[in-house]
């Protein structure tokens, strides 16, 4: 597969891919996306990546010291044991079952906010948590701030008494992806504070999402729209559209022309939290309709549904 950079996205020419999500079993794995890391307290960081398919594990190094191996089926890691008021750099690193590790994800920093004496004080307790299944594979929860004698520094999400993701104290809401269809789930959600205080949680929110395999059409990119252009002699395709919000990163989308895959795009940088753009070229020919849509690798490594097809024809510059 050939790569080049182009406007802040690696575009990968994917006509002749396995398909979205294959292995290659000749290579290493590829560079773990959507990397975050958020301080947890005077003393943590919480650092979650995208998942990367077909590996075994993952290696988490804080500037060139690798801290911890994570197990695949988990893309987040609490760093503890750290300096108060310091700043530190985070990459991650797949590695799979042959124990070829791949590159390392670009590098994230997190600050941990400065420690309080004799902080015994834990933040209230979040209140009116609600959520709602979305589609067969997430859930969206939301909850009302807490407060603390100092500052609440984040918001751990359980499920089932397992800390699974984690926010910073400035969000009140998440989506929780990667779920099985037609499955009771149990939710829960803590405050944390700078001294590392947790506070109780709130009755459990019960959810059970949908039957049957569906995309989860509330992970589809929204607010999708596409144009034909003339330009330097020839036709190009504009899009825009509005990522799904997920817990996580998105940083990997999949064009689909005409009902077959067309490009990958991957976000070389930090990734547009609001409208996203691209452009591709399609030919010199006029007159020629296309049918275009798009869809999101979410965080838990598997695709999201697809956003509403649009059609476009190209026209005499």
């Amino acid at each position: 597969m050939r790569r080049v950079v182009l406007c802040g996205w690696v575009l990968a020419a994917c006509c002749a891919c396995a398909g979205p999500g294959g292995g290659d079993e000749g290579r290493a794995p590829g560079a773990p996306t959507g990397v975050t890391a958020e301080a947890g307290s005077a003393t943590s960081v919480h650092v979650m990546w995208n998942a990367v398919p077909s590996v075994s594990a993952y290696e988490v190094y804080r500037g060139t010291t690798k801290v911890a191996d994570v197990p695949a089926p988990a893309r987040m890691l609490d760093v503890t044991r750290l300096t108060p008021s310091t700043a530190y750099v985070f990459t991650v690193r797949a590695r799979d079952a042959r124990g070829r590790l791949g590159p390392r994800s670009r590098e994230v920093r997190a600050t941990t906010p400065a420690a309080v004496a004799a902080d015994r004080t834990a933040p209230t307790e979040p209140v009116g948590v609600v959520g709602r299944a979305a589609g067969s594979r997430a859930v969206q929860l939301s909850w009302s701030a807490s407060t603390d004698d100092h500052e609440v520094v984040s918001y751990d999400v359980y499920q089932s008494g397992t800390k699974i993701h984690s926010v910073g104290g400035n969000q009140t809401a998440t989506v929780v992806t990667g779920l099985r269809p037609g499955t009771r789930y149990s939710f829960t959600v803590r405050a944390r504070d700078a001294a590392g205080n947790l506070s109780t949680a709130g009755p459990p929110v019960r959810l059970a999402t949908a039957p049957g395999a569906d995309e989860g059409r509330d992970t589809a990119p929204t607010d999708f729209r596409a144009s034909a252009r003339w330009a330097d002699g020839a036709y190009y395709v504009d899009l825009a559209w509005v990522p799904p919000r997920v817990d996580g990163v998105v940083a990997e989308y999949q064009i689909q022309v005409d009902g077959q895959p067309a490009t990958s795009l991957v976000w070389g940088g930090t990734p547009p939290q609001g409208k996203a753009s691209y452009s591709f070229y399609v030919g010199r020919e006029a007159g020629v309709g296309h049918r275009v849509r798009l869809r999101a690798r979410l965080p838990d490594g598997t695709w999201g549904a697809f956003s509403p097809e649009r059609t476009v024809r190209t026209s005499p510059g």
